[in-house]
C-alpha cells in the first residue's frame, strides 16, 4: 500500500500538485474552540444588564445607566483587551446623526470597533458584530428598565470575549469587533458602520451578526443547547438587472457570497466545536423580521445572522412583569452561559480559519455548454500565504459542497468527463497552513 502511496505522489508531484498539498486542519482552531469562558461572558452580560436600559434614545451622560454609559464600558473593555495584548487593537467610535420612524427626533447613534490589524493583507475584513442597544414593548421607551439580557447583551458580551481569545494571535487579515448601536430602531448603526466600511475601503468578506445567542428554552417547550441557526441571503440584494438574467440561465440562486459563507462556518463549526449542530436556513432572516447584517448585505458585504433555534418570545421586546404566573422580560436568569460561550466559540473558530486563509479567488468562470467535461477560470492570487486552490461541486439540490479537488497553484481546472448540467460549482483558495476560503461560485452571483 505505502508502494502505491509513494507512486501516486511522485506522480503528482511531477505534476506540481501533490507536494503542495496543505493539511487538512489546523490544530490551533482547537485551541481556539475551547478558550471562551462562560465566567467572562456572564460577568459581562450582568455588567450589560446593569445600566438599566441601552435604549438608543437613552441618557448618554450617566456613569451608570444609559446607552452612554453601556458604549463607553464596551471601549473601555476593548482598551483593556488591546493593552494585554501589546495594543494590538485600533479602537474608534463610528457614528452619525439620524430621524425616522422610532427616532422621533435627529439623534446621534455611535457604535464601538475594534479592530485588530492583519499582517500580510489588512484591508481585508471579517467582522464579528453585535448589539449594544435594548427596548421593551414600546419601541420609543427610553427610561423604564429595559435589560436585554439575551437581546442583545448575549451577542455582545460575545464579541468581547471573542476579541479576549482572538487577540492573543496574530492573522494573515484583519479582524474587526463590532459593538453596533440602533438596532431596534432601524438597524441603523450597521447602515452608518457599513457606509463608514465603503467611504474608508474596507474590503469586507465576512461579518457574523450574533444577535440572541443564550437562550436555550423555546416557547415551543424544546430545551436544546447544542443547536444553532445560520441566516443568509439567497440572491445578492445589490444584483443589476443584468446579473439577475445571466443567473436566470445559469444558476447561483442559493450560491451567492453570503450563502456560501454561511456553508462555511455551518462546515468550520462542526469540524471543530464539540456537541454543536448547525442548522442553514436559506432565508435572510426570520420570517418578516430584521438584523444588522442586513446593512451590509445591502451595501454588497457578504454576511449572516447566527442565533438560537428556539426562541421565547415572551422574553423579546417585553416590559418587565408577571400575569397569571408567567413572566415576561428579557432577564438574566433565562440566559445560558454556557452556550453563549459554545457560539462564541463558534465565530471565533470561524473567524480566525477566515483570517488565516487567502482571500476568496476573484474573477471565477465556468465553461462547458454542450461539452463532456467542465472547466474553472479564476484571477490566481499572490498572496503570500497562498498555497494553492481546490475546486468544489455538488449536485444542484445538495446544500453543502460534497466533492473536492485539489488542483494546485494554477488559474484554471477541466474537471474531465464531469458535465457542466447536472452540478453546481466553486473553487475555494487554500492557506499553506490548510485554511481555506469559503467557496465562490463562478460569476456575479457569487463573487466576494
Amino acid at each position: 500500500m505505502f508502494r502505491n502511496i509513494a507512486l501516486c505522489c511522485s506522480i503528482l508531484i511531477a505534476s506540481g500538485v501533490c507536494a503542495e498539498v496543505p493539511p487538512a486542519e489546523d490544530l490551533r482552531l482547537y485551541e481556539i474552540a475551547t478558550a471562551t469562558s462562560a465566567e467572562r461572558i456572564e460577568q459581562d452580560i450582568q455588567k450589560l444588564v446593569s445600566f438599566g436600559t441601552r435604549h438608543s434614545l437613552s441618557d448618554t451622560h450617566s456613569e451608570s445607566s444609559g446607552i452612554g454609559a453601556a458604549r463607553r464600558w464596551i471601549k473601555s473593555e476593548f482598551e483593556s483587551i488591546s493593552r494585554d495584548c501589546g495594543d494590538c487593537l485600533e479602537i474608534l467610535t463610528i457614528s452619525d446623526t439620524v430621524s425616522g420612524n422610532r427616532i422621533p427626533e435627529p439623534h446621534e447613534i455611535v457604535s464601538v470597533i475594534a479592530i485588530q490589524r492583519g499582517h500580510l493583507d489588512p484591508s481585508r475584513m471579517l467582522m464579528m458584530s453585535g448589539d449594544i442597544d435594548s427596548r421593551i414593548s414600546n419601541p420609543l421607551n427610553s427610561t423604564d428598565s429595559s435589560p436585554g439580557a439575551n437581546d442583545n447583551a448575549s451577542g455582545m458580551a460575545g464579541v468581547i470575549e471573542a476579541a479576549r481569545v482572538l487577540s492573543q494571535y496574530q492573522f494573515a487579515a484583519s479582524i474587526v469587533y463590532a459593538g453596533l448601536a440602533g438596532e431596534e430602531q432601524g438597524l441603523y448603526g450597521g447602515k452608518i458602520v457599513a457606509a463608514y466600511a465603503i467611504e474608508h475601503n474596507w474590503n469586507i468578506d465576512a461579518v457574523l451578526n450574533n444577535d440572541m445567542i443564550g437562550n436555550i428554552a423555546g416557547i415551543n417547550g424544546v430545551i436544546d443547547n447544542h443547536s444553532a441557526r445560520i441566516f443568509s441571503e439567497g440572491v445578492r440584494w445589490t444584483e443589476t438587472r443584468e446579473e439577475a438574467r445571466k443567473r436566470y440561465f445559469t444558476g447561483g440562486e442559493v450560491d451567492s457570497a453570503s450563502r456560501n459563507l454561511a456553508r462555511y462556518v455551518k462546515r468550520v463549526g462542526e469540524q471543530y466545536i464539540s456537541n454543536l449542530d448547525l442548522m442553514m436556513v436559506y432565508r435572510l432572516d426570520r420570517f418578516g423580521r430584521g438584523g444588522h447584517h442586513r446593512p451590509f448585505n445591502e451595501s454588497g458585504f457578504p454576511g449572516i445572522r447566527i442565533m438560537e433555534v428556539n426562541e421565547h418570545y415572551d422574553r423579546q421586546h417585553q416590559d418587565l412583569r408577571n400575569e397569571d404566573g408567567r413572566h415576561y422580560g428579557d432577564t438574566i436568569e433565562f440566559v445560558n452561559f454556557d452556550f453563549a460561550a459554545k457560539l462564541t466559540a463558534l465565530n471565533a473558530v470561524s473567524l480566525a480559519s477566515l483570517a488565516w486563509a487567502p482571500p476568496p479567488p476573484s474573477g471565477v468562470e465556468i465553461e462547458g455548454i454542450v461539452q463532456a467535461s467542465t472547466t474553472l477560470k479564476w484571477t490566481r492570487n499572490e498572496a503570500e500565504n497562498l498555497a494553492g486552490y481546490r475546486v468544489y461541486w455538488r449536485l444542484t439540490t445538495e446544500p453543502q459542497w460534497t466533492r473536492s479537488r485539489w488542483v494546485g497553484k494554477v488559474d484554471h481546472y477541466t474537471l474531465k468527463n464531469i458535465v457542466i448540467d447536472n452540478y453546481l460549482f466553486g473553487v475555494a483558495s487554500v492557506a499553506k497552513n490548510g485554511n481555506e476560503s469559503p467557496v465562490v461560485f463562478p460569476g456575479p452571483a457569487g463573487a466576494f
